[in-house]
């Protein structure tokens, strides 16, 4: 009888541990799926901020070329368009993030009133908030590096077919890459987003191209 009884609590011991090391694994799984999807957020967003650096650069260099065939001015352009875009980009990130931060502090000081929460939790909160000038900085960041990859294929070419070629081939390539990385991310059909991605830059390549070289022809 008193056998029995041993092995009864034992295996009850048995069952408990198990049910805890079950408990604690799912626990760490809860929070690696938590981090990787936090992860996938900012890096979503990076490839954004990336590709729109790449397209509106290279859009602003095609459309400049069409009229000023030197290369000086089709990079000089080139480079105004990555300061201009990476300035907003980050003006623009700060303000919005700024405004969302304001509204979720204001929110957790009312809760730590109803709640009576301490420092420590309070404080704990607090780190969970965004943080604007991050957010700005990352999205300058992006934007900048997506904009170099058409600047620098054009530096290195000095005949204006070829330079407008490369650019076209190097700014191409880039996005099918930003797109399927993009998909990836996100979970979608990595060929139907490469594709659309890319036939959007082209369409936007070729409409800032061949509005701009009409109004150089009409002299305005």
């Amino acid at each position: 009888m008193a056998a029995n009884q041993v092995l009864e609590k034992a295996s009850v011991k048995e069952a408990k541990s198990v049910d805890v090391e079950g408990q604690t694994q799912e626990k760490d799984q809860e929070i690696k799926v938590f981090d990787y999807a936090k992860r996938a957020q900012w890096l979503r967003a990076a490839v954004l901020g990336a590709n729109d650096g790449l397209l509106s650069t290279a859009s602003l260099m095609m459309g400049v070329g069409a009229v000023k065939k030197d290369s000086k001015t089709m990079i000089l352009s080139g480079v105004a368009g990555l300061v201009a875009g990476a300035c907003s980009m980050a003006i623009g990130e700060l303000v919005s993030v700024y405004s969302q931060y304001d509204i979720e502090m204001a929110q957790l000081k009312r809760d730590s009133r109803t709640q009576n929460m301490g420092h420590e939790e309070l404080d704990a909160e607090k780190e969970k908030l965004p943080n604007p000038w991050q957010a700005a900085g990352a999205s300058a960041l992006a934007f900048s590096v997506g904009a170099l990859v058409p600047l620098l294929a054009a530096a290195f070419v000095k005949d204006y077919v070829e330079r407008v070629t490369v650019v076209i081939l190097v700014v191409s390539f880039a996005l099918l890459a930003f797109g399927g990385l993009g998909a990836v991310l996100g979970k979608a059909h990595v060929v139907k987003s490469s594709l659309r991605v890319l036939i959007g830059g082209w369409l936007a390549m070729a409409v800032t191209f061949g509005l701009t070289k009409l109004v150089g022809t009409a002299g305005l």
